[in-house]
């Protein structure tokens, strides 16, 4: 059950305080940023917090209702999940990603424990000595020296009050939360890092700081849950759900990634280079990469994979024939590119993960179930890929009854510097198990 004070609900949008979510925000993270909790760090590769509940609590209303994630991302079909009082499991595969989740899901703990120690580290903060010559190149190109110097004292004082606590993990994110903020580097739509593209009016860190640890604060203290079940997740691979119990869920929601060349591990190199977890770009292969889905030419450098003995594999005989000429096309087009991207080798193997997916899903689902992607078609090098039914069919193979894709808007139509002009699509995938 959750309740809330009567001023939550001014906290909320429309669509979330009665409204239905349109279908075009639906798959978009933007209108998170207004919604308690989900709003403290910007996945924009994430969906709507607002339609994840909508979903859930309409399914928790045609009976029991048992939720599950494979890539669960920053949390947000947990926290709607938790919001709608209702089980739920989720795993992700990002380290990083993961720690995010789970702090966001500390948010159920003593606010008062997250702000006497989000203010200790005010205080203790100013008792540490900055090193800045540590850091890496890219560190030091969206920082000032000045700015830098104080996240610095923030980061060392974070680290020393690390005790396990959620509230030693609320005040974790608290810092990773203003770093952008503080930067005056720019980010681009997917939130890669711009160094040369610069920012007016980047924040104080100190008084971001404690702007986050009140905005957090009192997102905990207004949002206040009851008689539910807390979310269990779990640093794991979508491909096999490790962890996560037989027959479980009757709901799957999740965005997987899209087969677009989009590097899920890129886009928190700013956040890891200054937390020290890594040095740099070429970190990236072995920290994060090696543990997600093939969604990026990044993951499949030339001759890291045998494409033929892929395409060969049993769990792409509903897709064959269609996923082998893609693939022959591209390997020849990028022959012709300067970049060369190995889009060949990465769609055969992200249909290859996914069809691994839909297998671990179904020893995961109970009998009935539903599952909604929310997903996206591709066409590197301006050839097509048919995501949604290629998945579809993949899904049936897997022991799935049917499929249908619902639209919910256009892409590739706004930006003048597209790669091409094949028209795309963005929608949910229901499968019925």
């Amino acid at each position: 059950m959750l309740t809330a004070r009567p001023t939550q609900l001014s906290l909320f949008p429309a669509d979330i305080a009665g409204a239905p979510v349109s279908d075009a925000a639906s798959s978009t993270f933007v209108g998170n940023m207004r919604l308690p909790v989900h709003r403290w760090i910007r996945f924009s590769a994430g969906f709507s917090g607002a339609w994840a509940h909508e979903t859930i609590a309409h399914s928790s209303t045609n009976g029991d209702t048992r939720v599950f994630d494979p890539f669960a991302g920053s949390g947000t079909t947990l926290i709607a999940a938790e919001n709608a009082g209702v089980a739920s499991y989720g795993v992700e595969a990002h380290p990083f990603i993961f720690r995010l989740a789970r702090a966001k899901l500390a948010r159920r703990s003593n606010a008062d424990a997250f702000r006497a120690m989000a203010k200790r580290v005010r205080v203790e903060a100013r008792n540490f000595t900055p090193q800045i010559d540590c850091f890496p190149k890219l560190i030091r190109d969206c920082y000032s020296d000045d700015v830098l110097t104080d996240l610095d004292c923030l980061r060392l004082a974070v680290d020393s009050v690390d005790d396990g606590s959620d509230a030693s993990q609320l005040v974790w994110l608290t810092l990773v939360g203003i770093l952008r903020r503080c930067s005056h580097a720019g980010t681009a739509q997917w939130q890669y890092v711009l160094p040369k593209k610069s920012k007016k009016s980047p924040s104080h860190p100190f008084q971001a700081f404690d702007e986050m640890a009140g905005l957090m604060h009192a997102d905990m203290t207004e949002w206040i849950l009851t008689d539910s079940a807390p979310s269990t997740l779990l640093q794991s691979d979508a491909r096999n759900c490790a962890g996560v119990p037989d027959r479980f869920a009757t709901l799957v929601l999740t965005s997987p990634p899209y087969p677009n060349n989009y590097d899920y591990a890129d886009a928190t190199r700013l956040e890891m280079c200054f937390l020290q977890e890594i040095k740099g770009w070429g970190d990236l292969q072995s920290t994060v990469r090696q543990h997600l889905v093939r969604s990026c030419t990044q993951h499949v450098p030339e001759k890291s994979v045998d494409v033929h003995a892929i395409l060969s594999d049993s769990l792409l005989d509903p897709i064959r024939a269609e996923i082998s000429s893609v693939s022959e096309q591209l390997g020849r087009i990028r022959m012709t590119k300067g970049g060369k991207k190995t889009y060949h080798l990465m769609v055969a193997c992200y249909f290859h993960d996914l069809a691994r997916v839909w297998f671990a899903l179904r020893r995961v689902c109970d009998s009935p179930s539903r599952v909604c992607f929310v997903v996206g078609d591709s066409a590197p090098y301006g050839i097509y890929v048919p995501v949604m039914d290629w998945l579809g069919r993949l899904a049936v193979a897997a022991g799935f009854k049917s499929f249908k894709f619902d639209r919910t808007r256009d892409r590739n139509i706004k930006w003048k510097n597209r790669k091409h002009r094949v028209p795309l699509c963005e929608g949910r995938l229901w499968v019925e198990g």
